[in-house]
């Protein structure tokens, strides 16, 4: 009977699991594998020795990332540009979300809605030759329409930096704000169109509907996908600040990060111990960060916590 019993949720669960298998081989090979190369942020590399046999040097390869003069420079670079793109992409997300759902023809939602998701689905690279379109000092078209027309003169952009954070960030929410603007279109989709439909007829104006209704049922949507941004907060879009700025050397008081300051180091020196120390400090620092920030969500609403 216990056998029979067995065959029948084997055959019952197997397709299931069938299913499954591409995308947890794909999460094991790609996501715990290289787990196994957090060593060498401990140890000096030398390949001829190998990876377990080379000689280990503590913390050393830290120092990389704390004792050189831009260590302040990129800390505060990353940090701040993240905390901006995270507010920014949230108000504007949730804004775009609900004035996409407010349109009542269906062709023209769709249009928008794709409209919004395509700079998310572009390649960086071709995000930075539209960009360099625009800024280019003697093609480019903010210097030979736009400035002459408003009586300004030409700008070198890429030898400016005051101008890159403002670049940079309008170029993020231009690029990023799809995903999360369609995940919120999609819970404002799932709420029950009778609490609207009772509060028109109670005589809520538009703006009420959306503080009463729209906004906390988006709370735990905004909670989630803040913790993720959150727990991201040491790491940067290389691309963004590597390729559109197009590695200008006059702009790197306001484009290096962590990131693209870690690649530099590495071309320049070769040395994969500090590079590797570099990624096992973004995921330290980021892990503690969301259980801090989720341990606050769970204080203030524990059901709108992830854990």
């Amino acid at each position: 009977m216990k056998a029979a019993k067995r065959k029948r949720q084997i055959k019952r669960w197997l397709p299931l699991f069938l299913m499954m298998a591409p995308g947890l081989i794909y999460v094991f090979i790609n996501n715990y594998i290289p787990m196994f190369g957090i060593v060498i942020a401990f140890k000096k590399v030398n390949f001829q020795k190998g990876i377990f046999a080379s000689d280990w040097v503590g913390l050393e390869n830290f120092k990389f990332l704390f004792t050189t003069d831009d260590a302040w420079i990129i800390t505060r670079n990353t940090i701040l540009y993240n905390l901006v793109f995270i507010v920014l992409n949230t108000v504007i997300g949730i804004v775009m979300a609900i004035f996409i759902c407010d349109i009542t023809c269906k062709w023209a939602k769709k249009l928008y809605q794709s409209a919004v998701l395509l700079p998310y689905l572009m390649s960086i690279v071709i995000i930075s030759y539209i960009v360099y379109a625009f800024l280019a000092t003697e093609n480019g078209m903010l210097n030979n329409s736009i400035l002459p027309m408003l009586g300004k003169e030409p700008v070198s952009w890429y030898s400016e930096p005051k101008y890159w954070p403002f670049i940079l960030i309008l170029v993020h929410i231009w690029k990023g704000i799809g995903y999360g603007c369609l995940i919120y279109i999609s819970s404002i989709n799932g709420i029950d169109r009778s609490f609207f439909e009772a509060a028109g007829l109670d005589g809520a104006s538009k703006w009420q509907q959306i503080r009463y209704i729209t906004l906390p049922s988006l709370v735990p949507s905004i909670i989630t996908l803040t913790l993720l941004s959150v727990g991201r907060i040491f790491y940067s879009d290389f691309g963004l600040f590597y390729q559109v700025p197009l590695d200008s050397g006059a702009l790197y008081s306001t484009t290096n990060v962590i990131d693209t300051y870690v690649y530099r180091g590495l071309l320049k020196l070769g040395n994969t111990g500090m590079s590797s120390a570099a990624g096992v400090y973004q995921s330290i620092v980021g892990f503690i960060l969301v259980l801090t920030a989720n341990m606050a969500v769970r204080k203030i609403s524990k059901e709108n916590a992830l854990f």
